[in-house]
């Protein structure tokens, strides 16, 4: 668990910032018809003009600049050829490096109008984003942000998404701790001054379960039923946190 001083939380929430408004431009372009392919050219173009660069491009031999997931698709889409049609969502997961140091974010989009099913999902997942964000407080636990997200959407019967979870970052793509959307019995580190967290709860309208598709990289629920995603990258800081991640930039959180 790699801790930030403040000058390097400042670099991360530059890094933030370039990353909100990047996501936001992106989720601005999705509507029917839009190749997917699209919005990755577009991310590195926006990305390149900001001077930073995508991430994931490369990582661990990821082959694009950002994760486009399309309905069932939880996470690690690849940006295709294919267009969105009426009532698709798309996920669309972003990490950018500015100058060495890491923000990660992610939020899912409709593609015109959506079944009332499916928009219940989205808002059920924005808020369990908000509810883990508003769990973590200083001299916290990792699993107080757990607890918040899982009990938030099982209320609603959603599916929790197990194999895969937040984490720390801010020198890397990865960092621990990690940070389940459900209570484990794994590690439950404090939350100290200085920890930089990407919370990112992945909520199916189905099951909890995924598998991986024969690309290697996209995942998918296993009933096929349409999930969603929200990301933030946050700052433990000595008196709350802060959102580094929001398109108006930083947020502190009381």
């Amino acid at each position: 668990m790699k801790l930030k001083n403040p000058r390097q939380i400042q670099l991360i929430r530059e890094s933030g910032i370039v990353l909100a408004r990047t996501l936001r431009r992106l989720g601005e372009m999705v509507e029917p018809g839009l190749p997917l392919i699209e919005l990755d050219s577009q991310c590195r173009s926006l990305l390149r003009a900001a001077g930073a660069r995508p991430a994931f491009l490369g990582y661990m031999g990821f082959p694009s600049a950002l994760c486009v997931s399309v309905n069932e698709e939880v996470i690690h889409g690849l940006p295709t050829r294919r267009t969105l049609r009426e009532g698709d969502v798309v996920s669309l997961d972003i990490g950018v490096d500015l100058e060495g140091y890491i923000s990660d974010a992610a939020a899912t989009f409709p593609a015109g109008q959506i079944s009332r099913d499916v928009e219940k999902l989205l808002l059920a997942t924005r808020e369990a984003l908000e509810c883990g964000i508003a769990a973590a407080r200083p001299g916290g636990r990792v699993q107080d942000i757990s607890r918040a997200i899982y009990d938030h959407v099982t209320a609603q019967g959603y599916g929790v998404v197990r194999p895969y979870c937040g984490h720390g970052v801010g020198f890397a793509v990865h960092e621990e701790p990690q940070v389940p959307n459900y209570v484990s019995r794994g590690p439950n580190p404090r939350l100290k001054p200085g920890l930089v967290l990407a919370i990112e709860p992945m909520i199916n309208l189905g099951g909890d379960d995924v598998e991986v598709l024969d690309d290697d990289w996209t995942v998918v629920t296993a009933d096929r039923s349409v999930s969603a995603h929200y990301e933030h990258t946050i700052a433990i800081l000595d008196d709350g946190v802060e959102i580094m991640t929001r398109a108006e930039e930083s947020v502190e959180v009381s």
